[in-house]
This record gives C-alpha cells, sequence and structure tokens, in this order.
C-alpha cells in the first residue's frame, strides 16, 4: 500500500514538473518575442536617426564602436 501511494505522489509529482516545464517554455518564447520586437524598434528608429544626420556611415559606425577621436 504504502509503494502505491509513493508512486502516486511521484506520478503526481512528475505531471506537475512537466506543466511547469510547458509553462517556462511559453513564458521563455514570448520574451524572446517581445525583445525582438524592441530590438526591431530600436532598429527603425536609429534608421530614421542616420536618415536625419549629417553625419556619414563611416563616422556613425566610428562613433558607435568608440574609434571617433573625441574633442574637447
Amino acid at each position: 500500500m504504502a509503494r502505491t501511494s509513493l508512486d502516486d505522489r511521484i506520478k503526481k509529482q512528475e505531471e506537475a514538473v512537466f506543466k511547469a516545464k510547458d509553462r517556462y517554455e511559453a513564458e521563455l518564447k514570448e520574451l524572446d518575442k517581445l525583445i525582438t520586437k524592441r530590438r526591431e524598434l530600436e532598429s527603425k528608429e536609429l534608421v530614421k536617426a542616420f536618415e536625419k544626420s549629417k553625419k556619414s556611415l563611416k563616422e556613425i559606425i566610428e562613433f558607435m564602436k568608440g574609434d571617433a577621436d573625441e574633442e574637447d
């Protein structure tokens, strides 16, 4: 009798773990979607800023890399 009870508890706990894993994976997928969306929006914003800028692409890339000469 005790073994059956223990087996039932193990089975129940396994189901709980699988359910938690499924939920974790779903939440992780949603997080990835949100991060991707944010990056897309940031990319669009960056392109708009570049289009309005009077700087060349080379100047902007150098600035972003930190290679631009700093003027004081």
